[in-house]
């Protein structure tokens, strides 16, 4: 998107979206606020206790436990990306996002997604190591090959994620910045 910024007739420009949402339904955004903030505040509470056991007990110093704290600190991001924008968008009279802030909460959202998977299928690996090999394991995964794995699908899942979002940032737009969506 190459250009000037456009004003339109309402305030709005196109280089921002404006997410309607339920804003038709003040009641409806407060509750959805609450409901929201509450399970915001849980998750990062839960995620947290989670990663902070997992590292001060030496016990769950194990593959295990390592991509289960990995999934945590993923968790706790993935829902940081989105969560407070929306909650922000349900309690503002203005509710928008910008154009370069879309395309980064896209890009972040899809590339935690990306990676989300990825975690999730080395983890089904230990798991396949520790049931078919259970005496080889402890060599088979050992501290150094997690630590490469964890950092290749951290790598893997931004490095795919920004060629979808280079492409997709290519295609046309239509012209319509009103998106019926919460963020």
């Amino acid at each position: 998107m190459t250009g000037h910024l456009e004003e339109r007739g309402n305030g709005s420009s196109q280089w921002e979206f404006i997410l309607l949402g339920v804003s038709d339904q003040p009641r409806l955004e407060m509750l959805l606020f609450m409901v929201f903030l509450v399970l915001y505040i849980l998750n990062l509470l839960g995620n947290l206790a989670i990663i902070v056991v997992l590292w001060l007990e030496p016990i769950l110093h194990t593959p295990m436990y390592f991509f289960l704290s990995n999934l945590s600190f993923l968790d706790l991001c993935y829902t940081a990306s989105t969560i407070p924008q929306m909650l922000v968008n349900f309690r503002s009279t203005h509710k928008s996002i910008s154009w370069a802030g879309c395309v980064a909460q896209f890009y972040v959202f899809l590339s935690l997604g990306c990676t989300e998977c990825l975690l999730l299928a080395v983890m089904a690996y230990d798991r396949y190591v520790a049931i078919c090999q259970p005496l080889r394991y402890t060599i088979i995964m050992s501290r150094r090959l997690c630590l490469q794995m964890a950092a290749t699908i951290w790598l893997s899942g931004f490095g795919n994620s920004m060629l979808q979002v280079i492409l997709t940032m290519r295609l046309p737009g239509c012209g319509r910045n009103r998106v019926d969506h919460f963020f």
